[in-house]
């Protein structure tokens, strides 16, 4: 930039800009983002000058893969539409999977209940009440086959939210496509497997940090012999959005659990551009457009540094973050839900202009119940409609060179780094983890924004402004009948007076002995569900050794 231009900017911020023009009436509080950060009233390029920028955004698909992991972007292909969904039984989810398929997705996204969630077979009675009710239930490899029934899973990819109990859930995937005739080496998916994050900010784990983490390694090490072509973990900065997360510090606090479990597969043994290509991200994507976009080039840009610098990896793939996104459930209203498609189709466009390689669209009446077939169509069809009506898949980083995002780019770059930089001091993301730093920092900041909104001083159309007497929702609403639990406990005990219970017996016992030593325990653990052992008792099993965690 000339020194003219730049007296002429500096000119116009003197003379012309007034903040006194810019009070709007309905906005008691500052220009900030969602996450806190001031918002200028004009970005120019002197925002960009002493930044960098020019030397750090490079090219898509290059190092460090600011505007995008691949060079052609949407150009060669879409994302993945990946709609999440799992209710009831294996049946019900089945029939949804199908559906969805048939209406134009991509890719498989299952949800499974609490009880599956943390190691609990159906009739167990801390599962009363919540079988099949967040999720599907799944018990056994008979549910597994069911769930995927007519689905050839050599030819779709599939993602499963599941951390404390990933092992076994991977383990009753990869038996099903065996039984399909597919070999574990053609299976393609993600499964979620990052248990930090539940420590964190969700709270489904079963054991203490060090056996989960073990868990998680052999996990990397089994797939990068027996299923190449599987994602490892999707390294989840989801829930802590969720809980109340700034941007910064959900890249920071996600970024910060992947070099955690990057150093732990070192540390036992593995080379890091054996397993860092099927490492991937899962990032929520909240209202402020702008700012969002900004965090996903933010996050590609400091990972790529990390594992080069870091982890001296020397495959550009193992540079490459690669992340599916979801729309912010915490941002959807109960009140007039019918916006909530409007907040739903803006993040969607966010997170496509920000770069993401697989996409879930939350449904309307999410803050209600879960999703009916309807509401589950139109968010598909929001997807749909972005990528072949809107152009904005026609050229790769769209929004690249703006002044505003490339600004917010390099913030949050800064203060996610910065937030790093403190975990490193601590110890690393487990001791940050066991001294509450992560939950702490979100805590305040989750507080911060509720009290913005109960000041009003921002604004959450129909919560805080432009209410309305509210009407019952006019759609459906989806209930789970209360017979799926007893007919889930039937079919549990009756697979369990006609399997073979010796075979279960020994099957449980080698995982408990190499449980105690340190054998990898997934050879063992598809062994189990191959004879008809439940999530439960392989979770039992586990427990026996490793314990509990108690987080008090």
């Amino acid at each position: 930039m000339t020194e003219d231009t730049k007296k002429e900017v500096s000119r116009w911020i003197r003379e012309t800009y007034d903040p006194a023009i810019e009070k709007r009436p309905e906005r008691k509080g500052e220009f900030t983002t969602i996450s806190g950060a001031a918002v200028r009233p004009l970005y120019t390029p002197l925002d960009l000058e002493s930044s960098g920028y020019l030397e750090s955004l490079g090219f898509p698909g290059e190092y460090p893969f600011t505007r995008g992991v691949r060079p052609t972007m949407y150009r060669g292909q879409f994302w993945t539409m990946r709609q999440y969904a799992g209710f009831g039984t294996a049946e019900e989810s089945n029939r949804r999977y199908r559906y969805l398929l048939d209406q134009g997705q991509t890719g498989l996204s299952v949800a499974f209940d609490l009880p599956t969630q943390m190691g609990y077979d159906s009739d167990h009675p801390m599962s009363l009440g919540e079988v099949g009710r967040v999720g599907v239930a799944i018990d056994s490899l008979e549910d597994m086959e069911t769930l995927f029934s007519a689905i050839p899973l050599e030819k779709v990819s599939t993602s499963m939210t599941i951390n404390s109990t990933a092992a076994t859930l991977l383990s009753l995937y990869a038996e099903v496509g065996a039984l399909q005739g597919a070999g574990a080496d053609k299976l393609r998916g993600t499964i979620q497997n990052d248990v930090l994050k539940e420590y964190i900010a969700r709270g489904t784990y079963i054991y203490p940090p060090a056996p989960s983490m073990r868990l998680i390694t052999d996990i990397f090490a089994y797939c990068s012999e027996s299923m190449p072509l599987f994602n490892t973990i999707s390294i989840s900065g989801y829930h802590m959005r969720e809980a109340g997360a700034t941007a910064a510090q959900e890249v920071a606090f996600t970024l910060a659990d992947g070099i955690a479990y990057v150093q732990a597969a070192v540390d036992a043994g593995m080379d890091v551009d054996r397993f860092a290509s099927r490492l991937s991200f899962f990032f929520n994507v909240h209202n402020d457009f702008l700012e969002e976009v900004a965090k996903f080039r933010a996050a590609r840009r400091l990972w790529a540094g990390i594992m080069r610098n870091r982890f001296r990896a020397k495959d550009p793939t193992s540079w490459m973050l690669r992340f599916h996104t979801q729309t912010a459930g915490c941002s959807l209203t109960a009140q007039q839900p019918e916006n909530n498609v409007v907040r739903v189709a803006l993040q969607a466009l966010a997170a496509v202009l920000g770069g993401t390689q697989s996409l879930h669209t939350n449904s309307r009446d999410e803050a209600l119940a879960l999703p009916t077939e309807d509401s589950v169509r139109i968010a598909l069809r929001t997807q749909q409609i972005i990528a072949h009506e809107s152009g904005v898949g026609s050229t790769v980083d769209p929004l690249g060179g703006s002044y505003a995002v490339e600004s917010m780019t390099d913030r949050i770059e800064s203060e996610a780094g910065e937030y790093i930089r403190r975990i490193d001091g601590m110890g690393g993301a487990v001791k940050a983890i066991e001294m509450g730093f992560q939950a702490g920092e979100i805590e305040e900041s989750a507080y911060r924004y509720q009290m913005e909104v109960e000041a009003e001083e921002r604004i959450v159309v129909g919560v805080n402004a432009f209410t309305v007497d509210e009407k019952e929702f006019a759609g459906d609403l989806l209930k789970v009948d209360p017979e799926v639990e007893r007919s889930q406990v039937q079919r549990l005990v009756a697979l369990r007076t006609r399997r073979n219970q010796a075979a279960v017996d020994s099957a449980l016992r080698a995982l408990t002995d190499a449980a105690r030593d340190d054998a990898n325990l997934m050879p063992l653990i598809r062994e189990a569900v191959r004879v008809y052992t439940t999530l439960g008792e392989i979770s039992d099993a586990l427990r026996e050794v490793f314990g509990t965690h108690d987080p008090h």
